[in-house]
């Protein structure tokens, strides 16, 4: 079973970013003013293959097999039993092999988030005599310590370690990983700059 986890306001920006991209294509043409026209659909086209590349291609997936890292220009495979260990900061690095790192460009963990879960980790105090908090079910009571303190990108490094270490003790082989460039991105940097470079040759 797959599961994808990428940064939320990322990619609902980079889709109203789309829908707005769909509006102003559609203007332009309906009301084509010449070569301004085609420099403002150019533009728009080299800002569009950027929100791709830095907003909606970078995912972070679980497989059976293993861990991809999806950063913006390349592609990182590693079986769940050759990952050595993970830590949180920013990022999230998950070491394996020769002491290399992959650092998972989603989720990412911002100063303010952290400090948004430290406060809601910390126990809250009894106000008067009586208090008027929701009494919370053993389940969702459950779900609150889990989360304690903890970012999406904690969680997230909780689940990679998790998995990594059920692997080992199931004795399963640790292949070697694979890193491939993202040919995606790539396409539509090259197709980025030469709209670039046709806007200023229009202009």
């Amino acid at each position: 079973m797959k599961q994808t986890y990428r940064s939320k306001t990322a990619f609902v920006l980079a889709w109203v970013w789309l829908a707005f991209v769909a509006f102003n294509v559609w203007d332009l043409i309906a009301h084509y003013t010449g070569k301004s026209s085609l420099v403002a659909l150019a533009v728009l086209g080299a800002l569009t293959a950027l929100v791709y590349v830095i907003a909606m291609r970078p995912a972070t997936v679980f497989t059976e097999a293993g861990l991809i890292g999806r950063n913006p220009l390349r592609t990182t495979f590693l079986p769940w039993a050759s990952i050595e260990d993970v830590t949180v900061s920013h990022s999230i690095n998950v070491e394996y092999g020769d002491e290399r790192v992959l650092r998972l460009w989603t989720p990412m963990s911002s100063a303010r988030e952290r400090a948004k879960a430290q406060r809601r980790g910390a126990p809250r105090q009894q106000r008067g005599r009586f208090s008027t908090e929701p009494t919370l079910s053993k389940a969702e009571q459950a779900a609150v310590e889990a989360f304690a303190g903890k970012t999406h990108a904690d969680w997230v490094g909780d689940q990679i370690r998790d998995r990594a270490e059920s692997a080992r003790r199931r004795e399963e082989e640790a292949a070697p990983a694979r890193v491939t460039w993202s040919y995606d991105s790539i396409a539509v940097l090259v197709a980025a700059v030469v709209l670039l470079v046709a806007a200023i040759v229009i202009a």
